[in-house]
């Protein structure tokens, strides 16, 4: 039995209605009959930290005014999850780019625009039609065995980048002469507090605050004299200082996973239905993600560029050991820049903390079917909650043991999460081209061939980094040209992408079917969709890269230790 829940709303909290306009005083949600939606409270008005929208409110033809208005109230999961993304690992990595290759690997961060903005448009409509989260659809489409697979690795390498988090906190403190053992507590307390308090609207605002405070990068980015032009040129020509080396690999797969982690993919859509957007706001959340991908891109290069200035004309050019080293090189050239250097990766560890550990609760809820949404209190959420305090104080309890070496770690995780990526990319393209989870919404044939394209080169590149730890004397240059094993990838990768293409068609249909309206449709109930039926070449090719991603994460391991010693 569904619960229902009263949502009372003035005529000024609906941006894009007619001034004047008097609202109804209260009115009754439910989910409608048939559709997937598993928790009442994803049913409703949108109250977002900038603006309201009410559920019963419609308009015909809206004004530029009124667009911004529904644009401002929309804002949120993109933006959140793009910021958050620049955490303590993405501080540390771009810092380590940086400092051992100066604004060398600055076109790495171009390229990823575009997969950045095509793995989250892919979640925004997954998110607004089906209004079930990520986990949930990969268990129930896929079976459990494959869910797990997949939920598995999530809940592994969310509390590993939540301990960096932590270790971000900690380094920060360190910095600016705390005890960690006093800052990385109230930290964890904050994080529980400004998330269990029961209003979405509370928890977003509270997010924008730490967002504002990011724009610190810029500031930042001026006072490390930057050369435009240099900037320019590295921004187009790609290149590596010093030469292609298995180091240098690594650090690319690192900047990789930080600026599009799996992580991503399961807190946006989460936070999409959290935030109760449908289909007929996925054009909004659309400018919401590339807002937000270019906040992302902005503030990597700015930390990119910033810890190459501190490290010129040092001893520690080439010698990265973790994001406070980084900031004091730059207090030695300014101690304003060093102390903003330090608030900048305290801000960023805190958004990503909060971001990563909410992405693993909202899993957590799917998979497990209990309620999960900012939207309920804690005595109405009490299973969700624990689950998000419990992350929180067992990653933090990791990084108060003394002795852990932080830089390798932190950089280790994001290698991990570029590793994995490619899994994660695949269950996304694959559930976006099930035309029984999104109907209308389904990918079209181009952006297909483009994801395809770009989980080959992400294989290739793991691939690159298997090769280089087994057989650390091959020469990368000829191994990045003649690689085989990358043109097989790339050759399955788009053999898989025509098959998936062409699935979903009902039999015995010879046109495509007929929806009705595209922005009212969503998904079914889950018990009544179809089961998932998979050729057996699929099966194999599933198999194999399952068993390639793990062999890749072992030898990861195994370069980390390398690289220790």
């Amino acid at each position: 039995m569904v619960r229902r829940f009263r949502t009372r709303a003035s005529a000024s909290s609906w941006p894009a209605e007619a001034p004047g306009t008097t609202a109804p005083a209260a009115m009754e949600v439910r989910p409608t009959a048939g559709q997937a939606v598993l928790d009442d409270a994803h049913i409703g008005d949108i109250r977002g930290a900038l603006g309201s929208i009410r559920a019963d409110a419609l308009t015909e033809r809206p004004t530029w005014r009124r667009r911004l208005l529904t644009l401002a109230a929309i804002l949120g999961p993109g933006v959140i999850v793009m910021v958050g993304d620049n955490d303590a690992g993405g501080v540390a990595t771009y810092a380590q780019a940086g400092q051992d290759y100066g604004y060398s690997l600055l076109w790495v961060l171009l390229l990823l625009i575009p997969v950045l903005i095509v793995n989250q448009e892919m979640v925004v409509r997954l998110g607004a039609v089906t209004g079930v989260g990520h986990a949930r659809l990969i268990v129930e489409r896929f079976g459990r065995g494959w869910g797990w697979f997949s939920v598995g690795d999530l809940f592994v390498l969310n509390f590993l980048t939540l301990a960096t988090e932590f270790i971000g906190i900690a380094l920060a403190a360190d910095y600016i002469g705390l005890s960690k053992y006093l800052v990385v507590p109230i930290a964890a307390v904050v994080l529980v507090l400004i998330t269990a308090s029961g209003s979405f609207q509370r928890w977003e605002r509270s997010l924008f605050v730490f967002i504002a405070v990011s724009l610190l990068q810029i500031p930042m980015l001026l006072l490390a004299h930057p050369h435009w032009a240099s900037i320019g040129r590295h921004l187009v020509v790609p290149g590596i200082a010093g030469g292609v080396t298995s180091n240098a690999v690594l650090l690319i797969i690192a900047i990789v996973g930080t600026t599009v982690a799996p992580w991503q993919l399961f807190f946006q859509q989460s936070n999409i239905i959290d935030k109760r957007i449908t289909p007929r706001f996925i054009s909004y959340e659309r400018a919401d993600t590339v807002i937000g991908s270019i906040f992302v891109i902005i503030g990597a290069i700015a930390i990119m560029v910033t810890a190459a200035y501190g490290a010129a004309g040092t001893g520690g050019y080439g010698h990265f050991t973790d994001a406070a080293g980084v900031a004091h090189l730059l207090r030695q050239h300014s101690p304003v820049l060093g102390a903003i250097f330090a608030v900048v990766l305290l801000d960023a560890s805190i958004i990503g903390a909060a971001a990563v550990t909410l992405s693993t609760s909202y899993a957590f809820g799917d998979v497990f079917g209990i309620r999960h949404s900012l939207h309920r209190s804690f005595r109405d959420a009490k299973e969700f909650y624990l689950s998000y305090i419990g992350l929180v104080a067992a990653a933090a309890a990791i990084v108060l043991i003394p002795g852990a070496p932080l830089g390798l770690i932190t950089t280790s995780v994001q290698v991990l999460a570029g590793l994995l990526l490619p899994s994660a990319s695949v269950f996304l393209l694959l559930l976006c081209n099930d035309r029984h989870v999104l109907g209308p919404w389904t990918n079209p044939r181009w952006l297909n061939v483009v994801t395809g394209v770009i989980i080959g080169v992400l294989l290739l590149l793991s691939a690159t980094l298997m090769v280089t730890t087994l057989f650390p004397e091959v020469p990368i240059v000829p191994l990045l040209i003649g690689l085989s094993t990358g043109l097989v990838v790339l050759g399955a990768s788009g053999w898989l992408v025509a098959r998936v293409s062409q699935r979903g068609r009902p039999s015995g249909q010879a046109g495509p079917p007929v929806y009705g309206d595209k922005q009212t449709w969503r998904m079914p109930s889950l018990a009544v969709l179809p089961p998932v039926e998979w050729s057996t070449w699929t099966k194999i090719s599933m198999v194999a890269l399952r068993g390639y991603l793990i062999l890749s994460a072992v030898l990861l391991v195994v370069k980390a230790i390398r690289l220790a010693h």
